[in-house]
C-alpha cells in the first residue's frame, strides 16, 4: 500500500552544465479497489531488473527490497491520484508523493468538502487556494510573455502543487520582474519568485542511453528506440540536431538523419536509422546491461525515475515537477519535467525511466554527477504523438489485442481519451501507449468503465 502511518524517513547551488560532448558550446471515479491498486503495483514492478534496483539502491539509499516497495508503493499512489483527479474535477489541485519507501500520496483540492473523499480513498488531503487549471493557465501566460521578453535571467519556471504556486527561478531579479509584470494581476497572485543559481544548458550529447554522433559536430545519446511504419530510429532531443543533420552511432558506423527537431520551444526530435540498425525495446542500464521497455505511463511528482546517457550512464533521482519552462541561450523550452537526476556532457536526449516505464528524453541542466545537480526531461508521450511514432517495447504493439472495438496496441492515449473494448466503453486516466496485455478491463490504474 502507498499509505501507511509508519512512514520512512522523508529523502533528504550549483552552475549549469551542456550535456553535449563537443566544445562544450551552447546551442469523476469511485476510489480504487484494492485490486486495482494491486494491479498497478505488479505491473510497476514485475518486469524490473536488477541494474534499476541496484541505482536505485545507490542514488536514493535504498536497500533492494525498499526500492521494489518504493516502486509498487509509487504505481499504488499513481493509480490513486488519476482516479482523484477525475473525481475532483475543477477542485483537483494536484498530488505528490513523499517517503523513501512508503510513497504517502496527498492530493490537493479547493474545496474543504472533498477531504474525506481524499482521505477514504488512503491519501492525505491539502485544502488549498488554487486549482491545477488555474496554476497551469498563469504558467502558459509566462510563457505567452517569454515570447516578447528576455528571459536569460529567469532560467525555470513551472507549476509546484507542492506550495500551490508557480514558481519562478530569478537568476536576475529585474529580469524576474519584468518577465512577472507582463501577466495579469490575477496570475501574478499565484507567482513565487526564488532566487536561483542555475544556468542550464542543453544537455548536447537503437537501444537508450547509448551514444551517436552528428555530422562530425559533437556527441548525444539515444532515448528510445522507436518505429514509425516499417522505419525504425530513436527519439532524442531537438537541441542534438536538426532535420537533415546526419548521424553515427556509438560505433561510428553510419546510422541515419534526423527527420523532424523541434528546439527551442520543445526540445524533441526523431531519427530515422538505416537497415544496418534495429530498433530494440531497451536501455543501457548500469554495467552495459538491458533495462526493459514495457510503457509509457508517466508517474507522478516525487516518484523515483532513472536516467541513462552515454556519459555518466545510470543515475537515479526524483520528479520534481511537471510542466516546467526553462531558459537556456538558445530560448526557452516548455512542458519539461524538472528532476533531480543528475548528468553531464553527452548524456543529452537519453532516456528518463521509472521502473519499466519511459518518462522522456534528457533535455538540459545543472551541476555534474559528482556533486550533483538538477535536470529536465522532454516528455516522451507528447514527442511520440508529434510525430506519429511507436515506442519499442518488450510487448508485441501490432498484437490488436481483441475482441474488438476502438481500442488498439501501439496507440498513444491522453487522460480523459474514451475508446471502446469488448463491448464497453473506457475513459483513459493516465496518458500512455497501450500494450498487448494492457486491454482496458485489465488494468484498472489505466482505464475506468464508463
Amino acid at each position: 500500500m502507498f499509505h501507511r502511518h509508519a512512514r520512512a524517513a522523508c529523502v533528504g547551488a550549483v552552475t549549469v552544465g551542456a550535456l553535449v560532448l563537443t566544445a562544450l558550446q551552447g546551442a469523476s471515479a469511485a476510489t480504487p479497489a484494492p485490486a486495482a491498486r494491486s494491479a498497478a503495483a505488479t505491473l510497476a514492478v514485475s518486469a524490473v531488473q536488477p541494474d534499476v534496483l541496484r541505482a536505485m539502491q545507490r542514488d536514493l539509499g535504498l536497500t533492494g527490497a525498499e526500492a521494489r516497495v518504493r516502486l509498487a508503493n509509487e504505481a499504488e499512489a499513481g493509480a490513486t491520484a488519476a482516479l482523484l483527479r477525475q473525481r475532483l474535477g475543477g477542485s483537483f489541485a494536484g498530488a505528490w508523493v513523499e517517503g523513501d519507501v512508503s510513497s504517502v500520496l496527498t492530493v490537493a483540492t479547493t474545496r474543504a468538502a472533498d477531504a474525506a473523499a481524499i482521505r477514504a480513498s488512503g491519501a492525505e488531503a491539502d485544502v488549498v487556494t488554487h486549482g491545477l487549471a488555474q496554476l497551469d493557465r498563469t504558467k502558459a501566460a509566462l510563457d505567452r510573455a517569454a515570447r516578447t521578453t528576455a528571459t536569460t535571467g529567469v532560467p525555470v519556471w513551472y507549476v509546484d502543487v507542492r506550495t500551490n504556486s508557480v514558481v519562478v527561478g530569478a537568476a536576475d531579479r529585474a529580469a524576474a520582474a519584468a518577465l512577472v509584470a507582463r501577466v495579469g494581476e490575477a496570475d501574478r497572485s499565484r507567482i513565487r519568485v526564488v532566487p536561483t543559481r542555475e544556468r542550464p544548458r542543453p544537455l548536447y550529447d537503437i537501444r537508450g542511453g547509448d551514444a551517436y554522433y552528428m555530422g562530425g559536430s559533437g556527441r548525444c545519446s539515444v532515448g528510445f528506440a522507436i518505429t514509425r511504419g516499417t522505419q525504425a530510429g530513436f527519439a532524442t532531443a531537438g537541441h542534438c540536431g536538426r532535420a537533415g543533420t546526419t548521424t553515427t552511432g556509438y560505433n561510428q558506423v553510419a546510422q541515419g538523419s534526423f527527420q523532424a527537431s523541434t528546439f527551442p520551444g520543445r526540445d524533441t526530435a526523431w531519427v530515422a536509422t538505416n537497415t544496418n540498425w534495429t530498433a530494440t525495446p531497451h536501455v543501457k542500464g548500469a554495467g552495459g546491461a538491458n533495462v526493459q521497455v514495457t510503457g509509457s505511463v508517466q508517474q507522478p511528482v516525487g516518484a523515483s525515475v532513472c536516467r541513462s546517457g552515454s556519459t555518466t550512464g545510470w543515475h537515479c533521482g526524483t520528479i520534481q515537477q511537471h510542466n516546467t519552462s526553462v531558459t537556456y541561450p538558445e530560448g526557452t523550452i516548455n512542458g519539461v519535467t524538472r528532476t533531480s537526476v543528475c548528468a553531464e556532457p553527452g548524456d543529452s536526449g537519453g532516456s528518463y525511466i521509472s521502473g519499466t516505464q519511459a518518462q522522456g528524453v534528457t533535455s538540459g541542466g545543472s551541476g555534474d554527477c559528482r556533486s550533483g545537480g538538477t535536470t529536465y526531461h522532454q516528455p516522451i508521450n507528447p514527442l511520440l504523438q508529434a510525430y506519429g511514432l511507436t515506442l519499442r517495447t518488450t510487448t508485441d504493439p501490432d498484437d490488436p489485442g481483441e475482441p474488438g472495438g476502438t481500442w488498439a496496441a501501439g496507440t498513444v492515449y491522453r487522460a480523459g481519451d474514451q475508446v471502446t473494448y469488448g463491448g464497453a466503453t473506457y475513459r483513459c486516466l493516465q496518458g500512455h501507449q497501450a500494450q498487448a496485455g494492457w486491454e482496458p478491463p485489465n488494468v484498472p490504474a489505466l482505464w475506468q468503465r464508463g
